[in-house]
């Protein structure tokens, strides 16, 4: 997500200049006069103007790696194009791979690692990537830097991780269904060890306690932010004898899921059963009813990442290794009181 800094068009307006002009000064550019060139950086000086680095042949632009955990999900195309447009913003390329890491004895496969050395990558942002000791080792020992966005288990200590408040943002989607009214509240979350996920349940299960109310164990399932298998588990929660009224699913492709199978069961979303998704996808919006969800905010997570891995490529350190963004509840019409 682009931020909101000076645009050459401003500072050729402040510098009584045209914006060819502004850019060519800009970007180093020898055509203009000395005191025009004096004039216009002045003003991107004053402004705060950031100018992009000037590569040339024997400076190419510096080369980064982002590895996420597939590449045919609607979660890695939102922080792809997080990364792209701070990448874009910043001069540097970006080689995008799936992180199909499998390993062999505790070792990892040399092909993979390899090529980060071979094609001279700066630095690598890892998305939903699950690395182990060995490869964490190997990345340090060739000395290229790296930051996790959003990992799946809590990595080594020193490690830059970029992540959301997933627990706030379970504790508020769970405080929306009961503010509405509803008390019969089940969850659905992803992978039980994987750390947003169980922060989500936990934020969950802290509204309800806050709340005076127990939570049936039955009303607590786990998928793995699949869609079919949330739909599964919705069908289970259907068939208890008291069914919950509202369903907190832990992100929107699970949400979906639900959805479907209320819908299969002769129910209504939400006249006869609330649901509340998590991430904010492009699909909570396009869906019918449009889906109540936490907004996750992924290009700010991805250009936050990046903008950490420059510092390191840099040789800076960054002061504190752990970065949560707020996530915000969206309330759309897939949420209403209980009937």
């Amino acid at each position: 997500m682009r931020t909101g800094g000076p645009t050459l068009a401003v500072v050729a307006r402040e510098a009584g200049v045209s914006v060819p002009t502004a850019s060519k000064v800009a970007n180093g550019r020898e055509d203009v006069a000395p005191e025009t060139r004096r004039r216009v950086t002045e003003v991107l000086d004053r402004l705060g103007y950031v100018r992009r680095p000037r590569f040339t042949p024997d400076r190419p632009p510096a080369l980064i790696d982002l590895v996420v955990h597939r590449l045919d999900d609607p979660w890695s195309g939102a922080v792809l194009h997080g990364v792209e447009e701070a990448a874009h913003d910043a001069g540097i390329g970006v080689v995008v791979s799936a992180a199909l890491v499998r390993t062999r004895g505790g070792r990892p496969e040399r092909g993979w690692l390899d090529k980060l050395c071979a094609r001279g990558t700066a630095g690598v942002l890892f998305n939903l990537a699950e690395l182990n000791a060995t490869q964490y080792a190997w990345l340090d020992q060739h000395r290229i830097p790296y930051v996790m966005i959003d990992p799946v288990l809590d990595p080594p200590p020193g490690v830059p991780s970029v992540g959301a408040t997933n627990w706030q943002g379970g504790v508020s989607a769970t405080e929306h269904l009961l503010e509405l009214g509803h008390r019969r509240i089940a969850v659905i979350g992803g992978y039980r060890r994987k750390m947003c996920s169980s922060a989500r349940v936990a934020g969950f299960r802290s509204a309800m306690a806050a709340a005076g109310l127990r939570v049936p164990p039955e009303y607590v399932r786990h998928g793995n932010f699949n869609e079919a298998v949330a739909h599964q588990r919705m069908r289970e929660l259907l068939a208890l004898p008291e069914p919950p009224t509202a369903v907190f699913a832990c992100s929107d492709q699970m949400a979906l899921g639900v959805c479907q199978a209320a819908r299969e069961h002769g129910l209504r979303v939400p006249g006869d059963v609330s649901v509340v998704g998590f991430d904010d996808l492009p699909q909570a919006r396009w869906s019918v009813p449009g889906l109540t969800t936490v907004r996750q905010p992924l290009a700010e997570m991805a250009a936050t990442a990046l903008r950490l891995l420059r510092r390191m490529m840099d040789g800076d350190r960054p002061e504190g290794v752990r970065t949560e963004l707020s996530t915000r509840l969206v309330v759309r019409n897939s949420t209403a009181p209980p009937t």
